[in-house]
């Protein structure tokens, strides 16, 4: 069952990144909505990874004094 999920979410993101490239050359207005989404979708990820990376840095160096 977690196979097929992770499938699932692959195909998206593959799906995302060809609408991304379409929209770049001119697609119809659906794949600009579509790469627009996952565009916003990116860099909701990339802004959470490095607030994670941030937090867990802050801890380990207040951790490293005891």
């Amino acid at each position: 069952m977690g196979l097929v999920v992770l499938l699932g979410i692959l195909a998206f993101v593959i799906f995302g990144c060809v609408c991304v490239v379409w929209a770049a050359r001119g697609g119809p207005r659906w794949v600009r909505g579509v790469a627009w989404v996952t565009t916003g979708l990116g860099e909701v990820v990339m802004a959470l990874a490095k607030s994670s990376k941030g937090s867990r840095r802050s801890n380990s160096s207040s951790d490293d004094g005891d």
